[in-house]
């Protein structure tokens, strides 16, 4: 015949099987549909770009880099030195540096996003660049502002300390564009920088 003591200790293992199982049924949920969208990633790697077309997220002030399925509203005119206006404008896009140039103007334009160190973090942090690190020279990334689209091939990758902020200034009366984000991902002790120029 069972004892009490028995009684409760199957009890309390019955509870905590029933709370692990309710647990994995919560991440399954949550992360098998995240984990799908990587392998469409994967794929569309595979596949030819050129057939991938992205219809930008708004027409005003966007960016899309087919190759990494990236897409997203650029929010205008961010302090890069004020930690909350920016952390509120990255959870809606990607910033643009107050200060720096718009794209229908001579001079840089300067854009920053989160980086994650995986997909999942990366969804949950609304990190656009986070693959920012597969892109090659002769990439393009494209802008959409006011209507009118301006597409950049990428020249070069730079690794920088997050003091150097003269990447924020362009050189001369051309027009380029330079991304940001943090790295390596899911840090912030360095920045990797790709520079830009407008196609003519």
């Amino acid at each position: 015949m069972p004892t009490k003591r028995n009684f409760f200790a199957n009890l309390l293992l019955l509870i905590g099987g029933l709370f692990l199982l309710a647990a994995l049924s919560i991440l399954a949920i949550t992360y098998l549909p995240l984990a799908k969208q990587e392998v469409v990633y994967e794929l569309r790697q595979n596949s030819s770009r050129e057939e991938a077309e992205i219809i930008p997220v708004n027409t005003d002030f966007a960016l899309v880099i087919k190759k990494i399925d990236a897409n997203a509203a650029v929010i205008a005119n961010v302090d890069p030195f004020d930690s909350r206006q920016y952390q509120t404008a990255l959870s809606r896009g990607v910033a643009h540096a107050k200060g720096t140039a718009l794209p229908d103007q001579p001079g840089n334009v300067f854009l920053f996003s989160h980086s994650s160190a995986d997909f999942l973090t990366a969804t949950r942090y609304n990190s656009i660049f986070y693959l920012l690190d597969k892109l090659v020279p002769g990439d393009q990334v494209e802008l959409y502002y006011q209507g009118k689209k301006y597409t950049y091939d990428l020249t070069k990758k730079i690794i920088a300390q997050p003091n150097e902020i003269n990447y924020l200034i362009g050189t001369g009366d051309k027009q380029t564009l330079t991304l940001m984000t943090c790295w390596p991902p899911g840090t912030s002790l360095k920045r990797l920088i790709w520079q830009a120029e407008l196609v003519p």
